[in-house]
């Protein structure tokens, strides 16, 4: 008893140093000095920094009219800070009448109020509690709120808030000195109004809802200044126990609908009574008001990226983003704090337009869970040139907490390491590097390749890489000698194959890494044998990014999903930026592009083809038994990567439906629909001109094997780059038996590099027919019996001075003796 009562005499002594030097500051207390509480007070620095409140982040999208759409907000507490106009006048009687009626009076600290907390507290023996002033609650929350916005996690910060606002005995009076000591200071900085002002943004309503306008918005569906009498009564009246006092708990037995907000309702009354006291109402608007019932009208906010619809997992995608980039913050914690804490607006690539064709063409034919297995769809939108992703759509519905089927949190365009799966295999969408690292190696896309069945040695300089490997066909497709142009546009894979043999694989790794491909779990790219056709696990939206590079001539940039971030202030904080380079030369890529467009005017891709006069790129892509479907290309505009296949589980999507359609052409149907759309919304331009250089047809000299055995003819002339078939049967000529009679083309022309020569094998039967061309006919005729064939004159060679001039079979060549050998002449 004689502690407390000696504390109540310092308390109050300090009290009344602290009140009156608000109004006379030169008032010396050194003879006080003895007193421990004066010493604490003494101690204690008279300004409080007002820092930055926690506010609510808002994400935005692009609109149809090109203005930001909300997307998503986040937050620990849900708070929107607003100026003084924007608060109404019925919230600002309120807080006074309310918590503090001489509010305009005093200099931060109420005497009378803080006295009668002291008898309270020290006579009475109840906790330090009430007769704090307007000023004293904006202190005490501000330094709460700091706590709280220091800490790690909202557990953290609920056990730093509810430490300090539970501080009894000697702790107690120390918190209530520092408020007072910190309100008066205040109040020489501040004016009343901007402190007021400052109490309504900070002050808590009850769960995460802080300040008047989240608190109007939440609870009554109206903004701050459009509150009336009884909604803003009601509001304030929950300051003095916001969670018991919160009306969004119709359920509560003793405070819900049930009993009409019994609890919030009495403390509603009293407050509007304090406003008639204090003339801050009439009586006339305390009867209507009074006889108001309590009828919420909640309005949750867009918190998390559920409420986002189809674009939630573009909206996760931005989080992992944040969650990753330096820009936030040191460490992972830091960067999420910032992201719920720092009232950011966040404005991101996310065009809607592009975003509603990617959805409704998904949606539409792709459903949510199939009969036939765990079979999914997404799809990725890149603008080539800058690496902005503009969409991501994926047949599943997102969610973080449902395990029902057609419901999942993974993002399948993109990575694990931001929030997505470890990928799927690419297919022969991969094909694509092997066609670049083909171009710069100088090779032409008219050159001819050996794309038959058979085994192939493709070697690398890397480690690991290279073996030999017998390439098979999608549909067991026959193999066969192609131009380049034709194994991409029909792609098949013995083609590629026979590319890859003249290339180095670890190349060809390198120029699918600089063009930004990469596997999903993060590891580094395989370079085995099979890799060029597609078995690296990838992500759609690398694929998309590595075609939006052939569309912005060879330019690739990494993928960014916010455009420009403006903090709490206005002012512009450092978003991640995108890196672009010029991966592969332009002349490569402008030719690249020319023989992706065969896929899409005819090939492989051609069902997908919207054929609306925008010039496309693209590629197919189908892995083993067809568990994966791909179709990735693009405009000038916009490139589109689309996965349609497994989520888990071996369907062959051949055998199976997705929706109308059989499973392995679905992408063709969800491909084509999303870009005719995008082609509407972003017209694409004309692709380059190929470097001729790079379409060349090439041709190289054809060895005379002639008198080689099939075998040793072969040989050279499959090192002379061409492919080699043998005729059928045996054909007579003077060269022995079993021997190359002859080629054809034949030894010593020109033929296609790549291209097929015929090998004709000798009988060891025949003669040399004589060369009689210019001779006169009877010459000529005699020369050829001499030899053992048998004439016949085409025309007339009965003139004096007639000459041969045709013979058939030719001179020089073999013929079957007794054959007849055809002349004419002229």
């Amino acid at each position: 008893m004689l502690g407390g009562l000696l504390g109540f005499v310092g308390l109050s002594a300090a009290a009344g140093i602290l009140v009156t030097a608000a109004v006379t500051p030169a008032l010396a207390i050194s003879g006080m000095g003895a007193s421990n509480t004066i010493k604490i007070f003494d101690a204690l620095p008279e300004f409080l920094e007002i820092t930055p409140l926690m506010e609510k982040s808002t994400v935005y999208a692009k609109g149809a009219d090109g203005q930001p759409k909300e997307l998503a907000e986040f937050y620990d507490q849900n708070r929107q800070e607003v100026q003084w106009d924007q608060i109404s006048q019925f919230y600002k009687d309120a807080a006074v009448a309310k918590e503090d009626n001489r509010y305009y009076e005093h200099g931060g600290v109420d005497v009378i109020g803080t006295t009668r907390a002291i008898v309270s507290t020290y006579l009475l023996g109840s906790e330090v509690q009430g007769g704090s002033s307007i000023t004293q609650q904006y202190v005490k929350n501000q330094l709460v709120q700091r706590c709280v916005n220091s800490s790690e996690s909202v557990e953290e910060g609920e056990k730093c808030a509810t430490a300090y606002t539970t501080a009894d005995g000697s702790d107690g009076v120390a918190r209530k000195l520092k408020e007072m000591r910190y309100a008066i200071g205040l109040e020489k900085k501040y004016s009343k109004d901007e402190i007021l002002r400052g109490y309504l943004n900070i002050a808590h309503f009850g769960g995460i809802t802080y300040g008047v306008e989240s608190a109007s918005q939440y609870y009554f569906g109206v903004s701050a200044k459009d509150v009336n009498l009884v909604q803003a009564a009601t509001i304030m009246s929950m300051v003095t126990n916001p969670n018991s006092l919160r009306i969004d708990r119709p359920d509560s037995e003793t405070n819900g609908a049930a009993n009409g907000y019994e609890q919030t309702k009495k403390a509603r009354d009293i407050t509007l009574q304090a406003m008639k006291a204090y003339g801050k109402i009439t009586a006339e608007q305390y009867d209507e008001a009074i006889a108001t019932p309590v009828e919420p009208k909640i309005t949750q906010p867009r918190t998390g990226c559920e409420p986002s619809g189809g674009a939630a997992y573009f909206c996760d995608y931005v989080i992992n983003v944040i969650r990753n980039s330096p820009e936030f913050g040191d460490s992972e914690q830091e960067r999420l704090n910032l992201l719920k804490r720092g009232g950011l607006d966040i404005y991101t690539t996310l065009d809607l337009g592009v975003q509603q064709a990617s959805e409704q063409s998904i949606y539409g034919k792709v459903p949510l869970q199939s009969d036939s297995g765990d079979v999914a769809a997404a799809a990725t939108t890149i603008e080539p040139g800058t690496g902005r992703v503009l969409a991501m759509a994926q047949s599943k519905k997102f969610s973080n907490t449902s395990t029902e089927p057609g419901y999942t949190s993974v993002n399948f365009n993109t990575t694990s390491e931001y929030g997505g799966s470890t990928g799927f295999q690419s297919g022969s969408t991969y094909k694509l590097f092997t066609l670049v690292d083909w171009l710069m190696n100088g090779h032409s896309v008219n050159e001819t390749v050996r794309g038959t069945i058979r085994n192939y040695t493709l070697t690398g300089s890397c480690e690991g890489a290279g073996g030999t490997y017998k390439f098979q066909n999608s549909g067991n497709a026959s193999g066969r000698t192609l131009s380049v142009m034709s194994a991409t546009s029909s792609s098949l894979n013995t083609g590629f194959a026979a590319m890859a043999e003249k290339l180095d694989l670890c190349e060809i790794r390198d120029v699918a890494k600089s063009l930004g491909m990469k596997r999903a779990d993060g590891t580094e790219l395989q370079v085995n044998t099979t890799s060029i056709i597609g078995t690296n696990e990838v992500a759609p939206i690398d694929v998309a990014g590595s075609y939006a590079a052939i569309a912005a001539n060879g330019k690739y940039c990494t993928p960014i999903a916010i455009d420009r971030i403006v903090g709490p202030e206005g002012d512009e904080l450092e978003a991640p930026k995108s890196t672009c380079t010029q991966a592969i030369p332009e002349n490569v890529a402008a030719t690249a592009a020319y023989a992706l467009k065969g896929v899409m005017n005819g090939g492989t891709g051609a069902s997908g083809n919207p054929y609306d006069g925008t010039q496309l790129i693209g590629k197919t892509g189908t892995t083993d038994e067809r568990k994966h479907t791909w179709l990735a290309g693009a405009s000038t505009t916009a490139a589109v990567a689309l996965w349609i296949g497994n989520v888990e589980g071996a369907v062959d999507l051949r055998y199976a439906s997705v929706g109308d359609y059989q499973g392995d052409r679905a992408r063709f149907a969800v491909w084509k629909d999303i870009m005719a759309d995008i082609d509407d919304l972003r017209p694409g331009g004309v692709f380059p001109t190929p470097d001729p250089n790079l379409t060349k047809v090439a041709t190289r000299a054809v060895p005379d094997v002639s008198g080689m055995s099939v075998e040793e003819a072969t040989s050279r002339l499959e090192a002379s780059g061409f492919g080699v078939t043998v005729a059928d049967g045996e054909v007579p000529s003077s060269i022995g038996a079993g021997l190359v009679a002859r080629t054809e083309p034949g030894g010593g022309g020109r033929a296609n590099y790549g291209s097929t020569i015929t090998l004709y094998v000798s009988s060891g039967e025949g003669a040399e027919v004589p060369d009689i061309m210019g001779d006169r006919p009877d010459d000529a005729q005699q020369d050829l019996e001499d030899a053992g064939f048998t004439v016949a004159v085409d025309g007339s060679c009965s003139e004096d001075d007639a000459r041969v001039n045709s013979q058939s079979p030719g001179g020089d060549t073999d013929a079957a003796p007794g054959s007849t050998v055809t002349i004419g002449c002229g």
